[in-house]
């Protein structure tokens, strides 16, 4: 393992986007990276689908077989706020970036730029205002699979930082076993995982992925209410059979070890911020490195079709 910056400081940005406005999602982002930037930050993590929001409990009309023409219409505003990656809004996000020297990371909906499939990518931005990573998720869960196509591409991009190797996993893809060993073998220090999981059960997880990575786990989750969503959609009933709070968050950071650097945080708006020992990432891997001296590669191998 290479030499590594000793500490990181932190800003896990739990916060609400602008509903299906991918013009005011980034202005406020923007505004987001550039307060963190102000506090010293030095890695910012946005959550999934911040621009332009997560459409939790909508079903754009689909059941098996058949769908409906107001369904449709609801999809094509998403579609319209979704972006593209490279675009003007990721231009906007850069120079944020480079304005807060910060890297920074942000879950987007793109848009392709050839065919009309969205996909549930995350991005990240280097300190200079580059595009450095655009992480596809890979398998869309359950009803998702409506809204976002499989991942053709950006399946284990790596971000290079003075800490080590940084790398996303979206939402439930922490759950594929063979994913997160495809992190693990190259090496991530810093596991980022921008989703929508709001319950006692992801805490778990996500401890468990800390200490089998030996590496910080930085949950960044989300918080909106029922009164957020658009006016104008054409599925008020849907709508209407949510909570008022439809997603609490718990963003929190783990380190190594699997305890909680920064407890979660419930149902508010927060920017997260911490000082990351690094030194603790190679420490913690004295007993159990999981690609490294305890792995058996003469017995068990994982092939990556990049």
């Amino acid at each position: 393992m290479k030499d590594l910056k000793h500490t990181c400081k932190i800003a896990v940005v739990q916060a609400a986007p602008v509903m299906f406005d991918k013009a005011a999602c980034t202005d406020k982002a923007v505004g987001l990276i550039r307060e963190a930037g102000k506090q010293g930050a030095e890695l910012i993590v946005f959550p999934e689908l911040f621009i332009p929001g997560y459409p939790y409990g909508m079903t754009y009309g689909f059941t098996v077989g058949s769908r409906t023409p107001e369904g449709r219409k609801d999809w094509k505003s998403y579609y319209d706020n979704s972006i593209l990656v490279p675009g003007p809004e990721t231009a906007a996000l850069a120079r944020a970036a480079k304005e807060a020297h910060a890297y920074v990371s942000i879950g987007v909906s793109e848009r392709d730029s050839l065919t009309a499939t969205l996909y549930n990518s995350n991005i990240v931005l280097s300190p200079e205002g580059e595009l450095l990573t655009n992480h596809r998720k890979l398998k869309p869960t359950g009803a998702e699979r409506v809204v976002w196509g499989d991942a053709n591409r950006d399946y284990f991009p790596i971000a290079e930082t003075p800490w080590g190797p940084m790398a996303s996993m979206i939402c439930w893809e922490s759950y594929m076993p063979l994913a997160r060993t495809a992190l693990y073998q190259k090496g991530v220090t810093l596991y980022l995982s921008p989703n929508t999981n709001d319950n006692e059960e992801w805490q778990a997880t996500i401890r468990h992925i800390a200490i089998e990575g030996h590496c910080f786990f930085i949950n960044c989750d989300m918080y909106f209410t029922r009164d957020m969503y658009p006016k104008d959609l054409h599925c008020p009933e849907e709508i209407g059979r949510l909570k008022d709070v439809v997603c609490r968050g718990g963003s929190c950071v783990v380190d190594p070890c699997g305890h909680y650097v920064t407890e979660p945080v419930w149902d508010r708006e927060e920017i997260i911020y911490a000082d990351l020992d690094m030194e603790m990432v190679p420490a913690s891997r004295m007993e159990f490195d999981a690609c490294g001296h305890y792995a058996r590669p003469d017995v068990l191998e994982l092939t990556v079709r990049e």
